[in-house]
């Protein structure tokens, strides 16, 4: 295939770059060069936006939003992190270590979110003999960290520690509703209907 040679090109003012046009040996056509100027009108548009539009460097917005994004990612320790964090807490937020209990749970802390969500918890994957990385429940949290959690106290408890109770658990347990564990009373109620019982009749 011949080569085509290059004739002096236009520069588009909106970017600043030169764009060649192309001349073909047989027919004489000119054949713009239409990649070169869809790239250099994309970069236009992020850039500098649409008409009547703001682009990448008018939308600040956007920038924090990548930015945070890329923090998100990094802070859990790449891809795999945040992907095992994504789909076990269903939450990717990035926010300061402020302690950590006895059994593995910790706990952070990030003022930029909303109140309520500006504390949380990840939960550890073992407890009490348990594995708990998928079955987690909220009552593994224990009483010295519940009360910073909900927000009824600004010190945690490596700060300010708890006050020993006696009706305070030295191992704290978690929920066992459904469990084999859980706790069922006794009926003190009169049962309404007696249940037939056929005579034992010594066998001939």
């Amino acid at each position: 295939m011949p080569k085509v040679p290059l004739l002096p090109g236009k520069t588009n003012s909106a970017c600043g770059l030169s764009l060649r046009t192309r001349r073909t040996t047989k027919s004489g056509t000119r054949v713009g060069t239409f990649w070169a100027w869809a790239s250099a009108a994309s970069i236009r548009w992020v850039l500098l936006g649409a008409p009547g539009r703001r682009g990448l460097w008018g939308n600040m917005e956007l920038v924090e939003v990548l930015k945070r994004g890329l923090q998100q990612v990094t802070g859990h320790g790449g891809l795999r992190g945040y992907l095992r964090m994504l789909f076990r807490v269903n939450d990717v937020k990035i926010g300061t270590l402020v302690g950590e209990d006895k059994y593995g749970n910790k706990y952070y802390e990030d003022n930029k979110q909303f109140f309520g969500r500006h504390r949380w918890v990840i939960y550890t994957t073992e407890m009490n003999g348990k594995n708990t990385f998928w079955d987690v429940d909220g009552s593994m949290v224990p009483p010295e960290w519940h009360r910073w959690l909900h927000s009824m106290t600004d010190d945690p408890p490596t700060v300010k520690p708890l006050t020993p109770r006696k009706f305070i658990w030295t191992t704290h347990k978690f929920n066992v509703t459904g469990t084999p564990e859980q706790y069922v009373p006794y009926s003190t109620t009169r049962k309404k209907i007696q249940e037939w019982i056929p005579p034992s009749t010594p066998y001939k």
